[in-house]
């Protein structure tokens, strides 16, 4: 099972590809590790963005997405361009999107550890909460 997890930040949906065969896990490269929308965006924006999304998945024959949810009010809530951008992943037909919250992804976490460190995965750092996302979809699975 292939799962691209996302986290939301402002105006960019940050990315990681996360693969599950043979009990082994797997990090395929991708060719962008985040997509982003202008601040001062068009509805051509959204749609390009929407597209751009469901293309890359396509291309990594991605079927599952799963987004840290954001709380709606408070210190860490979503702003209105990161809300946007999680309706237009939503709306993709050929995607099973669900939305994981911080505390479900923190219970997951702790009742089955990671197999590697973050840091030996290689990918960036701004990248680790879409990849703990990504691990954490596929232990719910």
């Amino acid at each position: 099972m292939r799962i691209c997890g996302v986290e939301l930040t402002s105006n960019d949906a940050v990315v990681c590809l996360l693969h599950l065969e043979n009990q082994q896990f797997n990090l395929p490269d991708c060719r962008v590790r985040k997509l982003s929308l202008p601040k001062a965006h068009s509805r051509g924006d959204l749609l390009h963005f929407q597209t751009s999304f469901a293309k890359l998945m396509s291309d990594y024959g991605i079927t599952n997405v799963a987004i840290k949810e954001r709380p709606l009010k408070g210190k860490f809530a979503g702003g209105a361009i990161g809300f946007k951008l999680e309706s237009a992943i939503q709306l993709i037909t050929d995607l099973d999107v669900e939305m994981l919250s911080p505390s479900a992804i923190k219970l997951t976490l702790s009742e089955n550890r990671l197999p590697v460190p973050f840091s030996e995965t290689g990918l960036k750092v701004f990248q680790e909460s879409a990849f703990l996302v990504a691990y954490a979809a596929h232990m719910l699975k």
